[in-house]
């Protein structure tokens, strides 16, 4: 990957440009940039974007939406609850490896409905069981923390696979500590609007 001095905490505006499009989200402000058929073409022979979205699969919660970005400006993997496995690992990797893209945001959210069936219980049908299994150690921990537990664990679940990701060996973990990539667990509030970094 050669020299690597200028991508040292790159992470930094990449964050900035996230935190105010949300602002401009939240506002209604909304510029939408980078949606023109000019910006389009510009991304023809390949892409650089400047953070890793981890979200759900949620409906209401599109990362480009509501950090107010266009083509090519984030590298978004959806998947019920936010969880990880094998699959989503190595898109990450790849974003960070070989795009070069200095920051990883977990994004949990509010009334999260895979944490919802989870705390609630009961039985899962076809592959459910396999998001409620990831998740269930993210429930246990909100279990006795003030405050309504499927929101507690939506922030805890963030935090938790933030921390993975992390330590994630043979290639996260090298990152980021060449301060070349930043890992944020954060927490999008659905009412208002507002992603919280946790």
């Amino acid at each position: 990957m050669g020299d690597h001095t200028n991508e040292t905490m790159a992470w930094v505006p990449s964050l900035e440009r996230l935190m105010v499009g949300n602002k401009r989200y939240v506002s209604s402000r909304q510029i939408h940039p980078h949606q023109a058929a000019e910006h389009r073409a510009a991304l023809h022979d390949g892409q650089c974007p400047f953070a890793v979205i981890l979200g759900c699969s949620d409906s209401r919660v599109p990362p480009e939406v509501i950090f107010d970005q266009g083509l090519g400006d984030l590298f978004v993997i959806r998947v019920a609850g936010n969880v990880i496995d094998d699959l989503v690992l190595a898109s990450i990797e790849y974003a960070a490896a070989h795009l070069h893209t200095p920051l990883i945001m977990v994004l949990g959210h509010s009334q999260c409905g895979a944490i919802t069936a989870t705390a609630n219980g009961g039985e899962f049908h076809g592959h459910l069981s396999c998001v409620a299994n990831a998740l269930q150690s993210a429930v246990n921990a909100a279990k006795d923390q003030p405050g309504e537990l499927v929101n507690n664990a939506a922030k805890a679940n963030a935090r938790m696979l933030a921390k993975l990701l992390q330590k994630s060996e043979p290639i996260l973990s090298g990152l980021v500590a060449s301060e070349r990539l930043k890992v944020f667990a954060a927490y999008y509030d659905m009412d208002s609007g507002v992603v919280e970094i946790l």
